[in-house]
């Protein structure tokens, strides 16, 4: 496991394989890292489904309005939805969309992030400036790269479990 600086800004993701751990940039993108923490917290990204994931590209996950359906006609909804919460403003900055980088999913409307987000597989640069980032995988990107892979992928991969590091004893 990663040595976790600040635990209160770090998340732990529970996957299939293994665990994720994100350390995300209350520094850059306050509102974002809020956002996730409360979401996680409230367990609402437990179970949720990556529900668009191109290879080469990214994986997004986060819908938590509809990313937890079980197949068929729900799960094609994923990606359409949010949380109950109001959507985001953009606070892009200067830090580059890099392999491992979480970005926020948005419409075409810069401030309609939410709760959806994505992880970068590579070095996605052509979207710096464009999407707010707002934490890093720090450890556990090899479970990160062996998600299923599909728009939406026949058999998706979920995070099982979203927690603060805060919030988990050692």
């Amino acid at each position: 496991m990663a040595d976790i600086k600040d635990p209160e800004n770090t998340i732990l993701m529970e996957l299939k394989d293994g665990t994720v751990v994100i350390e995300l940039m209350a520094d850059v993108a306050p509102g974002h890292t809020a956002r996730m923490k409360e979401l996680a917290r409230s367990g609402q990204y437990d179970n949720v489904a990556f529900h668009r994931v191109i290879d080469g590209f990214m994986a997004q996950t986060g819908d938590v309005a509809n990313g937890n359906m079980e197949k068929d006609f729900n799960l094609r909804m994923a990606g359409t939805g949010g949380s109950d919460l109001p959507d985001l403003a953009a606070e892009f900055s200067k830090l580059p969309h890099d392999r491992g980088t979480l970005g926020a999913a948005r419409s075409q409307n810069p401030d309609s992030a939410n709760s959806q987000f994505f992880i970068n597989f590579k070095d996605n640069h052509f979207l710096n400036g464009q999407y707010t980032v707002y934490g890093r995988v720090i450890s556990g990107m090899d479970h990160v790269d062996a998600i299923m892979k599909g728009e939406p992928p026949a058999n998706p991969d979920r995070m099982v479990s979203v927690k603060v590091a805060a919030d988990v004893d050692a």
